[in-house]
């Protein structure tokens, strides 16, 4: 790779993370190209430059998460195990991504819903997704899952739907790690038992 094409890959990274910043804060509504600008500390023009239209920087957000997400996922898996090291993995990550991770879950809420009006956004999710549930098919196949091509999409879901309703939702289910350990082990196993 040369430098200038390095650059370049760095400076997408800078506005994509800019762009997720952008949506955590401001919102779909506060996403422009300037307002990315201006939190990538960026010379006005520069995030036009490098995504000329809205669906170009909406796509680039969409991927730049899902780059992150593979990434930590991949950091985390490193030390494959059991069910019960899957769903010890998960609840950190549920953790982390509540957490230190919640501007980027908050990014991809905003981008999911107005995936549901614009259909070329739609098909970058579908993607998205696609690859989430492979990785999480493979680490339950390795992990000796019963049924991973069939587990590892409800397992997925059931990891969305506890970040949501930490983040967004009603917020009632009040989990410690431990807890939420025990909860994803019982969708893992056979016939639910934990």
């Amino acid at each position: 790779m040369t430098e200038q094409t390095r650059d370049r890959r760095g400076r997408r990274d800078l506005l994509a993370d800019a762009a997720i910043e952008t949506l955590a804060r401001a919102g779909m509504r506060g996403l422009t190209h300037r307002a990315v600008d201006q939190a990538a500390g960026l010379a006005e023009g520069s995030c036009s430059y490098y995504f000329r239209t809205r669906q170009a920087l909406l796509q680039a957000a969409v991927e730049r998460l899902e780059e992150v997400d593979a990434a930590e996922v991949a950091q985390l898996t490193e030390a494959q195990g059991d069910l019960h090291a899957v769903a010890d993995l998960a609840a950190r990550l549920v953790e982390h991504w509540t957490t230190a991770g919640r501007d980027r879950m908050l990014a991809r809420y905003e981008l999911a819903l107005e995936a549901t009006r614009r259909p070329e956004l739609h098909a970058v999710f579908i993607r998205s997704g696609a690859r989430s549930r492979m990785m999480a098919e493979a680490l339950l196949a390795a992990a000796g899952a019963p049924d991973p091509a069939r587990q590892a999409p409800a397992f997925v879901a059931c990891l969305d739907g506890l970040i949501f309703d930490h983040i967004a939702g009603a917020g009632t289910l009040k989990l410690t790690r431990e807890e939420l350990r025990d909860v994803l082990l019982a969708l893992l196993r056979p016939g639910g038992a934990a």
